[in-house]
């Protein structure tokens, strides 16, 4: 409630308003005063003209003509089918990517496993190999042993047991004997030797194939890698390439929209002189510049571009003669704001809907 008990609602404007270039929240009343003196005003309109003129502001600041907007459109649109084209590419390539990788992937497996069977092997034929020299070992033992034995109970010379012998038989007997014993530890100790050879150029062979199939498995495991980085690679591509068209498409969206407005708003320079149009007009009290470079003042009109075109004259009832010299974010549509000196002023205005006259 004011002073003299009329009612006044309070809102709070934002702290700034793109294009204002002023700051500070401002408090709006609902109330009507007295307006300002008409010569004053007229003087400031006419004052505010003539500025727009030596600027030579455009009829609509920050967009572009509707065939320019149009034509960015379908450039955007071309560059989303270049990325369709790469798109399809990117996908069809890591389908064949991933079906080699899936077939290195089984090759990988196989190595390994053909790897760890000759490394057991391996492994086997070592046992063995250390089996027959500890053989061949222990026949010579043996044989040594048998040696000195035959030699301390009695003669090994075939003469000598011929000589001791009591008959033919006993002689043939005992000269088999020696050759038979002589001849079984010999062959044990030969098959020992041939065995223990045939083993060790078996392991041999197997530790030269295992460490071949090392390497191949090895060569496999880093092939495996690397078509693994290029899987992701081409995964962040495809993502990547996504997220570009769709935001390529909401700029169209966005751009489409904003043609379709401008073509239906008044063309820049249209005299729009007669023309009526209610809107909700509010007042505001900033100190500052408007969006086109001018200080603001008595007169000054924020208008949405695409329904009143900038430089535009106009009577406003109750506040007087305007000119449409400034935008803001929160302009929109059949809304307009009215500068004033004074923040009182600005209040006792508040937001009202008018019926302006466009010259």
């Amino acid at each position: 409630m004011t002073a003299n008990g009329e009612r006044c609602l309070e809102t709070v404007r934002p702290a700034t308003k793109s294009g204002y270039g002023r700051a500070g929240p401002q408090v709006l009343g609902f109330r009507a005063v007295g307006e300002p003196g008409t010569g004053l005003r007229a003087g400031l309109v006419a004052a505010f003209v003539a500025i727009l003129a030596a600027l030579q502001l455009p009829a609509a600041i920050g967009a572009g003509p509707p065939v320019r907007l149009q034509e960015r459109a379908q450039e955007l649109r071309n560059e989303n089918s270049a990325l369709a084209g790469r798109a399809k590419a990117t996908w069809l390539s890591s389908v064949t990517l991933s079906t080699r990788l899936e077939q290195t992937r089984a090759a990988l497996v196989r190595f390994r496993a053909r790897s760890e069977a000759i490394s057991a092997r391996r492994a086997e034929s070592e046992r063995s190999l250390r089996l027959a020299r500890r053989t061949v070992k222990i026949s010579q033992r043996r044989l040594a042993e048998r040696l000195r034995l035959l030699y301390e109970q009695g003669p090994t010379d075939p003469m000598a047991v011929l000589v001791g012998a009591t008959s033919v038989d006993d002689a043939i007997n005992g000269i088999e004997n020696l050759h038979r014993v002589a001849g079984l530890d010999q062959r044990v100790i030969d098959a020992a030797k041939h065995a223990r050879d045939h083993l060790l150029a078996a392991t041999r062979r197997l530790a030269t194939e295992e460490a071949q199939a090392r390497e191949t498995e090895a060569a496999t495991a880093a092939t495996v890698s690397a078509l693994e980085a290029a899987e992701r690679e081409q995964t962040a591509t495809l993502a990547s390439l996504r997220t570009t068209r769709s935001a390529n498409s909401a700029e169209i969206s966005t751009l489409e929209s904003r043609a379709r407005e401008l073509a239906a708003a008044p063309a820049p320079g249209t005299s729009q002189s007669g023309r009526t149009l209610t809107v909700l007009a509010t007042g505001y009290s900033l100190a500052g510049y408007t969006s086109s470079g001018v200080p603001v003042g008595y007169g000054i009109v924020a208008v949405d571009p695409s329904v009143i075109a900038l430089g535009t004259k106009m009577t406003i009832p109750g506040y007087g003669e305007g000119v449409a010299a400034d935008t803001g974010g929160a302009i929109a549509g059949a809304h307009i704001d009215l500068w004033f000196p004074t923040q009182a002023e600005a209040l006792a205005w508040g937001s009202r809907t008018v019926t302006v006259t466009l010259h």
